[in-house]
């Protein structure tokens, strides 16, 4: 951390993501290490469940605390905010009961003072709603975006609004405002690929 924050400078903002690999004790001694580099949020110290072990980080750091991208209704999001455990929520449009729910999140988060930073490691699709979400959200903090996914991604999907200087325009097109070249898109064919799975070294579910 200390390495990042003298490349990046003082201008930057840094985000720590723990993605729920740690304890709550745990995570409270990260915090006091990474506290004088004053990170942007500390992400998901606890796993999504733990409401009251994030709740105990909170308290115990000013580090602002993120968390919420594997919680997927409102109902969720009330433990943490009527707890105090989080600075920030990060709902993931596609998983999160889409634009409806996640717009009855980011109201409940502006009830507690509690900015949205939704979750976003997906396609240009995904992230075209979750930039006319941003527009229509007065608590939105900063959009999460994928910007190396496939090299053929131009390809297929045109109309994502581009970012420039850290900032985007709102879209002037009709709808999410993408078109799709569904012929190009044939082209590259479905792939599976296993996703990320942590593990201990037992053999044991470290993550999910």
């Amino acid at each position: 951390m200390a390495a990042a924050r003298e490349g990046a400078g003082e201008d930057m903002d840094i985000m720590v993501d723990l993605h729920g690999r740690t304890t709550a004790a745990m995570a409270i001694e990260y915090a006091k290490v990474l506290e004088p580099y004053r990170p942007f949020f500390l992400e998901e110290p606890c796993q999504p469940e733990d409401w009251q072990g994030t709740a105990r980080v909170a308290a115990s750091t000013s580090i602002p605390i993120a968390a919420g991208e594997r919680l997927v209704h409102r109902h969720e999001f009330l433990h943490l905010l009527q707890a105090g455990a989080i600075a920030v929520a990060q709902p993931d449009v596609c998983h999160a009961g889409g634009i409806t729910e996640t717009r009855r999140i980011a109201t409940l988060c502006e009830t507690f003072g509690v900015s949205m930073a939704p979750h976003n490691p997906l396609g240009p699709i995904a992230t075209m709603v979750n930039i006319h979400l941003g527009f229509a959200t007065p608590n939105f903090l900063i959009q999460e975006v994928m910007r190396s996914d496939v090299p053929w991604r131009d390809e297929i999907i045109s109309g994502v609004t581009p970012i420039v200087g850290g900032y985007v325009e709102p879209s002037q097109a009709p709808g999410i405002g993408v078109e799709i070249n569904f012929e190009a898109a044939a082209k590259h064919p479905f792939e599976e690929v296993r996703p990320i799975q942590w593990y201990h070294h037992d053999g044991s579910v470290a993550d999910w």
